[in-house]
């Protein structure tokens, strides 16, 4: 297999040895056109029996179940060390526990995944303009600092996976000012597109909000879903798959 056809996307980050984390790609699994490969989405008009062997070949590569989240474009960040029962509605989760597996799905969005680097906490957040608006990467920091009271800024490290790209990702006036309202500094993020369109930057905007809350590690790859085929993109296909972002602590030994 090819490296722009692996099962996991390839990136050059240095993860803390506590953690492991996982992005998909669209390859390696049995979903047919629009939806192919690995489409791991049930919601999305696929064959459900696809899907779910798609969903049995990832687990191949877990310690546990994942935790499937029913996600709904917003801020609300599940305690993912309560007990959980069904698949919540939710964009973040966050835990202690050591092998919880954390997942969400995405096909433009972006992923944020949030390492503590002592292994204390971990937290993974769905980031689409509208969680940014609405402080969902805020909201699961607080969680996380909740959980383990002595947690700094500085013990963390931040990924940001594969996103549609500040050129593509053309949106209204409208998303624009809302993210004005946070602070003038935000119209960095925007930038003038094609036709007199506005184009978003949802790496910026992620960035420049969790800078704003003190963490200063944050890592991000030059990826593109929009531009890239190896990943799902719904503003270039429309009907199409979602990739998941998986995010878990190691059990220590």
């Amino acid at each position: 297999m090819s490296s722009e056809r692996r099962l996991f996307a390839e990136h050059a980050w240095d993860i803390p040895s506590g953690v492991e984390l996982l992005q998909t790609t669209r390859y390696g699994g049995v979903s047919q056109a629009p939806y192919d490969s690995f489409n791991l989405a049930l919601h999305v008009g696929d064959d459900s029996n696809a899907v779910l062997k798609n969903r049995h070949l990832l687990r191949q590569y877990l310690p546990s179940e994942p935790l499937w989240l029913n996600q709904v474009h917003g801020e609300h960040v599940l305690d993912a060390d309560q007990e959980v029962h069904g698949t919540p509605d939710a964009d973040a989760a966050v835990t202690t526990q050591a092998e919880r597996v954390l997942i969400i799905m995405t096909a433009d969005c972006l992923p944020v995944y949030f390492v503590d680097r002592q292994a204390r906490v971990i937290g993974l957040a769905h980031a689409g303009w509208r969680g940014l608006a609405k402080g969902v990467l805020t909201k699961t920091w607080a969680l996380m600092c909740e959980k383990v009271p002595d947690l700094k800024a500085s013990d963390v490290d931040v990924f940001l996976g594969p996103a549609i790209g500040p050129q593509a990702f053309e949106v209204g006036q409208e998303v624009k000012d809302i993210f004005l309202l946070w602070g003038a500094n935000r119209a960095q993020a925007f930038s003038d597109g094609m036709a007199g369109k506005t184009c978003a930057n949802l790496y910026l905007l992620a960035a420049m909000e969790l800078s704003q809350l003190g963490i200063g590690h944050i890592h991000a790859y030059h990826w593109c879903t929009y531009s890239q085929d190896q990943f799902y993109s719904f503003r270039r296909s429309k009907v199409t798959g979602r990739m998941a972002s998986l995010l878990w602590i190691k059990k220590h030994t």
